[in-house]
Order: C-alpha cells, then structure tokens, then sequence
C-alpha cells in the first residue's frame, strides 16, 4: 500500500516506512504512526481490538491508539498511534524480557467484564493454520514418503531438500490438537491474549515505560499461547536458559496463570502452544525461503529440526487447551 496516502490519512507529508507486509503497512510521520490493517481484517473484530487497547483497563499494558475509530485508505482500514521507540535489535544483552513478562501477565489478568464485547478469540490458531497454508502453496503435499524414510523419521538434512522438510513439517503439524491448527471448536474460557508477542511487540511509551502494540491478533484464548514464542526458541536452543529462565520466573512473579507456580515444570502447560509456534516458524522460514528461492539459514534449520523431533511423537489431539 501506499505509504504516500497513509501519511496523507496522518496529515502529514513526510513520513518513514516502518513495515510493508502482506498483513499491514506502517508509516511514521513525526510522532505519528499509521497503520493499514491486512486486507482480509475483520473489520468488527478489529473495531473491538481498537476500543481494547483504548480502554483504561489497559492502560499500562497497551499502547493506547490516537484515535479509537478506525479510517479507510485505498480500501484497507486504517489506525492511528503514537510513535514508541522499539527494541534495540543490535543489543540483545538489553532485551526487555522481564518487561515483556510483566505485561503479558497484567494483559491475562485483566478483567474480561471490564472490556468492550464480545471479544474476539485470539487469532493465534489462525495464524498457524495460515502458515501451513503458505507452505502447502510454496511446496504442495505430494505422495507419501517411502516406508523406509517415513516423514516422521526423516531429519532436516535430507540432501538439503525442501520438500522432505516440508514433510517434516506437516507430520509435525499432525501431531497437533486440532484447535491449535484453527480446525474445530476452540476449548471454552481463556483470558485477554495478545496471540502474537515477540519483542519487536514493544515500544518505550508514554515516561520510556514499555508497552505491547499490535492488537490484529489480541482475543480471547488460552494465554500459553503468548508464552509460547521463547518456550519455542528455548526448546530450540535459540533462547539460553539464563534468558528464558529470566522470562518465566517475571511471568509467574507478576501473578501470570500460564506456565504453573514458581518452581513446578511449566511444559505440561506450554508444551501443545510451543509445538504449534515451533510448527508455525517452520512452515513460514520454508515459504519464505522458497519465494526467495534461497536455503534456510542456521536458525530457520534448528526450526524445523525442532519439528523433527516433534514429528517423532504420538498424535496428541485430545490434549486440552494449555490455560
């Protein structure tokens, strides 16, 4: 989209290009930042994002937006925010990972009869059902494999073939609950999730405090879900255990319902969500790899190593929601 006609809906004329993707455009102009919402948003869903994130019961957890109404350009709804300063991406020694934690937990613990409603559910299945379908477009499912090599058994380095990774991560997939792969009814209850938290998701806001943004995928559902990106990475070996560690005790200090009690073993709780990232990550590196037709770098090689192991498994698709 237009990143001239965003920053005319600002009222500006000089603006920066913060991100052009498939599920939004970014513009900052000044202290100003636009935003124009994927094509395919529901409209109503992301009306009540909007008011959420206006509401004073997030008020130190959210960014708040400019305005609470939404605005068209070229068709796409737009909002409007204030600039926050985001995370360092040169100095992870800095990442914000308590910070991170603290927020999350606060967002769970917010009263549902204190927001607007109805909430919509967390988009988080949506997300992981979408990458499966771009990694269907980008290397479509064919025969099954060979006896002698079931996918489940094959491992990321077959002859650096993208189709027997993509295998791998279908099989990965199956072992899913349905929920978790946006199929069937989602399991009743859930607290306010954000559904998509990574730490480009803060800012330095209002007095350098840190606050989330983006709420395309805020909702209802199960809040594993937010932790589920660095238990993902930690059982990786992406994240250390200093750093995952620092994470998970912030979250449970500050009261999180996810992940169990200081000292119990938080993978009953986090493991379905963290297979489901894991999966996620992996079916988007494959796409994305093969849209620029390039092979997958070091880390998204350790993502579908991960789904290896995962593939390894029994069908898990009984298992409950984690809460």
């Amino acid at each position: 989209m237009s990143g001239a006609a965003l920053a005319a809906y600002a009222g500006a004329t000089r603006y920066e290009v913060l991100a052009d993707r498939d599920d939004g455009t970014v513009v900052r102009c000044g202290d100003t930042v636009a935003k124009a919402h994927a094509p395919d948003s529901d409209p109503d869903a992301l009306a009540v994002r909007i008011l959420v994130a206006g509401d004073a019961a997030l008020a130190g957890v959210l960014l708040p937006p400019l305005r609470t109404g939404l605005g068209r350009v070229a068709g796409r709804a737009v909002s409007l925010w204030p600039y926050g300063a985001p995370v360092a991406p040169d100095r992870p020694e800095d990442a914000p990972w308590e910070a991170a934690a603290e927020l999350l937990a606060a967002l769970h613990r917010t009263p549902l009869h204190r927001l607007p409603a109805p909430l919509p559910p967390m988009r988080g299945p949506a997300k992981l059902a979408r990458a499966l379908h771009r990694l269907a477009v980008a290397h479509p499912p064919a025969a099954p494999a060979p006896a002698s090599t079931p996918a489940g058994r094959a491992t990321a380095d077959d002859g650096a073939d993208a189709a027997a990774m993509a295998r791998l991560v279908r099989a990965a997939a199956a072992t899913l609950p349905a929920w978790t792969r946006g199929d069937g009814s989602r399991p009743s209850g859930g607290v306010l999730c954000h559904g998509d938290l990574h730490l480009g998701q803060l800012v330095r806001g209002p007095a350098g405090r840190w606050r989330l943004i983006d709420v395309d995928d805020l909702g209802l559902g199960a809040p594993a879900w937010d932790l589920a990106r660095p238990a993902a990475w930690y059982a990786a070996g992406l994240l250390d255990t200093r750093t995952w560690l620092r994470f998970l005790d912030a979250y449970r200090a500050a009261g999180g319902p996810a992940a169990g009690p200081p000292g119990a073993d938080p993978w009953p709780e986090l493991d379905v969500a963290a297979r489901a990232l894991t999966v996620q990550t992996a079916a988007l590196a494959l796409a994305k790899a093969a849209r620029e037709e390039r092979r997958l770098d070091d880390v998204e090689h350790l993502m579908v190593d991960a789904c290896a192991r995962i593939a390894s498994l029994p069908p898990d698709l009984e298992r409950p929601a984690p809460s």
